[in-house]
């Protein structure tokens, strides 16, 4: 439908070309109008309006409306503002100093309001080899079934890429190398339509996976996509590295839920430690999920006090599972214990949240 879409009026065909650049980058398309009397039957319904100087400089007046945005070239000056003024705009853009506010009001029409429910899972390993990333896969697996689903995301360069634990290396979509998003807002709807998707039981899991080849994601890039995964009311399940950088940094800050696995056993503790520290202030939302049997009679609750965490949970290992692994088949049981460790994680999530709220 034509009014869904934003109304631009730009007489500059520079500026015209750089507020068409941003509203292709998150997947937003515009409608045109040449000037404000042709712009009349559409200004009403547009969900957007934007202008630039030369547009707004003359004689024709159109009726007050929220949602106008005056967009100028460098830092606006005082008959700038009285332009602004004038014509009734809510606000200036400067471009391209403030090229990550207008893809934030573009990305805000593509992907109407937040939807409620939203909530970001980071997942680690204690230590090497702990199955933090089986773990991540199921957990983002079990978000699947709630509305509108769950979204995976591999923030461990060197980890070989979820895509070939989930034997799916060979699926059509974007890796971290060919997206490369900024600081700005990205529209979850287009960064759908580009990333692959893993499929089990009828479910449509999409994932964005890290590559043998190329560069793993920033922590900018990570802020991009965990926060569109969440504005869209998704859960967004974030496989991390056991040293935090940038991008895991990126993925705690915005935590609701962080696990952190470990085997049972006490050198595991000792190696959690030290990861736990990178954590700073969890403020509550860590927990354990200790992973047996043990091979010396570790009991879960010990392992937890060890580590100084609250013990979530403990799970078997499914030994079934590992061999379909490295036959690159993923496929865990629906009653396992890995799928109801992950629906414990997903539940826990929602009510993490809630106190937050």
């Amino acid at each position: 439908m034509e009014h869904a879409r934003p109304l631009v009026i730009a007489h500059d065909e520079v500026m015209l070309d750089e507020i068409l650049r941003v509203a292709a980058a998150v997947g937003c398309e515009t409608q045109r109008a040449p000037d404000l009397l042709a712009a009349r039957p559409r200004w009403p319904d547009a969900p957007l309006v934007l202008v630039d100087e030369q547009a707004v400089d003359g004689e024709v007046e159109l009726p007050r409306r929220p949602g106008i945005l005056l967009i100028t070239k460098g830092a606006p000056d005082s008959r700038t503002w009285r332009r602004a003024f004038r014509a009734g705009v809510e606000g200036v853009v400067s471009l391209p100093e403030d090229e990550s506010a207008l893809a934030s009001a573009l990305a805000d029409v593509v992907d109407g309001p937040g939807l409620p429910g939203g909530r970001i899972i980071g997942v680690l390993g204690g230590r090497g080899g702990a199955g933090a990333s089986v773990l991540a896969a199921a957990t983002a697996l079990v978000a699947c079934r709630t509305d509108p689903g769950g979204l995976l995301v591999d923030c461990d360069p060197l980890s070989g890429g979820i895509d070939a634990l989930l034997g799916a290396e060979n699926t059509e979509g974007l890796r971290w190398p060919e997206l490369r998003p900024g600081a700005g807002r990205l529209s979850m709807p287009a960064l759908l339509e580009s990333l692959p998707e893993f499929r089990y039981h009828g479910l449509r899991l999409p994932f964005l996976s890290c590559h043998r080849n190329g560069d793993g994601p920033t922590g900018q890039g990570v802020a991009a996509v965990v926060e569109a995964g969440r504005r869209a009311g998704r859960t967004v399940v974030c496989d991390l590295p056991r040293h935090l950088d940038g991008p895991g940094l990126a993925v705690i800050a915005r935590a609701d839920l962080v696990i952190v696995v470990i085997p049972a056993e006490m050198r595991a503790c000792l190696a959690a430690r030290r990861v736990v520290k990178q954590l700073g202030d969890p403020s509550g939302r860590v927990r354990l999920v200790v992973r047996g049997p043990a091979p010396g009679d570790l009991e879960p609750s010990v392992a937890a006090g060890a580590i100084g965490l609250p013990l979530l949970t403990s799970m078997a290992v499914e030994r079934q599972l590992d061999r379909e692994i490295e036959r690159g088949n993923f496929l865990p049981r629906p009653r396992g214990a890995l799928m109801e460790t992950a629906r414990l994680i997903v539940d826990r999530s929602q009510s993490t949240q809630v106190l937050a709220a």
